[in-house]
């Protein structure tokens, strides 16, 4: 979890490699209304972002059924949204990548072909509830090298069991 260019994509990518898990890429599942909208340069809003978290919860519900576990890069920007996550089953656990605004606006500025446009990590930045202590997961500082932040994820994973 975290603002756009926080690296979710990348660091969740490794991660679900180490942990032989499959990966789902939230940005994916946003509906086209969705991806129009952020390229036009608005921020979602709850009701925008309604599909896009029944997705990723259904994802997140059946991972955890089957038994296979997982790996989503999303934003979870609000504790309401990681409840509903975590509602989905037991053992979801989230990594907060934690990043400065101006570095995010510096990675964000540099995609290309990305919908998300730099000018709305202020919005992320003012919508953004950091993990809280009663929610299960590690904040590291995204900043860090990728691999770097996997190793530190997998040995915080296994001291939990």
């Amino acid at each position: 979890m975290g603002v756009s260019g926080s690296g979710k994509s990348t660091v969740g990518r490794l991660l679900a490699q180490r942990l032989a898990v499959p990966f789902l890429e939230g940005d994916d599942v946003h509906p086209a209304a969705n991806r129009a909208k952020m390229a036009a340069g608005h921020p979602l809003d709850d009701e925008d972002r309604k599909p896009w978290l029944l997705s990723l919860t259904n994802w997140i519900r059946e991972a955890v059924d089957d038994g296979r576990g997982g790996v989503v890069a999303c934003s979870a920007l609000k504790h309401e949204y990681r409840d509903a996550f975590r509602r989905a089953g037991a053992g979801v656990w989230f990594l907060h990548l934690a990043l400065d605004r101006a570095t995010a606006d510096h990675r964000v500025a540099g995609r290309v072909d990305h919908f998300m446009p730099a000018r709305l990590v202020d919005s992320q930045y003012a919508t953004l509830e950091p993990l809280r202590p009663d929610e299960p997961g590690l904040t590291v500082d995204a900043a860090a090298d990728p691999q770097s932040i996997v190793d530190e994820t997998v040995r915080t994973l296994r001291k939990i069991g």
